[in-house]
């Protein structure tokens, strides 16, 4: 596969599940009452810490699976399940449960650090987002398509920094409804993703569906 398609391929999986338009709107939210030096830097720590974040679990994740013996090919079925789940609630236009509760809203209003917890994990580097990136690492076949995903997670961080800095002009210019029509589309392209990860890792778990497809 062609590198720069590899490439929006991936970024296009991470920037739908991390959805920085929508968490741009919380962060509006969570920074009312904050002081201006403060607010000035939440969006840079926010994304360094969900680069990391991502990138940490992506290529070290399968660690943590070998050590509790859970297999990559029931991961991605698992995973894509998961996946499909938040999906279907951003197509919706709702925030999925499993990235963003509504007593973890509450008790974030009464942090004074909100840039690492809740907004970086776990509304943007949630389970949705460590289990796409480390599918998508579990895929790559050699170094340059491993060094691709990278540099997709670095360029989501910078996605993440520009829309935080734009902050309260965004989320007005954009609106409620612009807001609801932009999450059900990156949901939709969620949706795909996560059946693609699912049918991949049935067909690894049952090699006789594949044959059956096939013929």
């Amino acid at each position: 596969m062609d590198l720069f398609i590899y490439f929006v391929k991936v970024v296009g999986a991470i920037f739908a599940i991390v959805n920085p338009v929508g968490a741009a709107t919380i962060f509006v939210s969570l920074s009312q009452g904050r002081g201006h030096d403060e607010v000035r830097r939440i969006p840079r720590r926010t994304a360094i810490a969900v680069s990391a974040i991502l990138i940490v679990t992506g290529f070290f994740g399968h660690y943590i699976l070998a050590f509790f013996g859970v297999g990559i090919p029931a991961f991605r079925v698992g995973g894509g399940i998961l996946i499909l789940l938040i999906s279907i609630a951003m197509m919706r236009a709702r925030q999925p449960r499993s990235k963003y509760t509504p007593r973890e809203a509450s008790e974030s209003a009464e942090k004074e650090d909100i840039a690492v917890v809740p907004l970086a994990i776990p509304l943007m580097a949630g389970p949705g987002a460590i289990s796409t990136v480390i599918m998508q690492t579990q895929q790559a076949s050699n170094l340059a398509q491993s060094a691709t995903i990278v540099a997709a997670i670095t360029l989501i961080g910078v996605a993440i920094y520009v829309f935080f800095k734009l902050g309260a002009p965004l989320v007005e210019k954009l609106g409620r409804t612009g807001i609801n029509i932009f999450t059900r589309i990156m949901g939709l392209m969620l949706a795909a993703v996560s059946i693609e990860f699912i049918t991949d890792g049935l067909g690894q778990l049952f090699p006789a569906l594949t044959v059956v497809a096939i013929h």
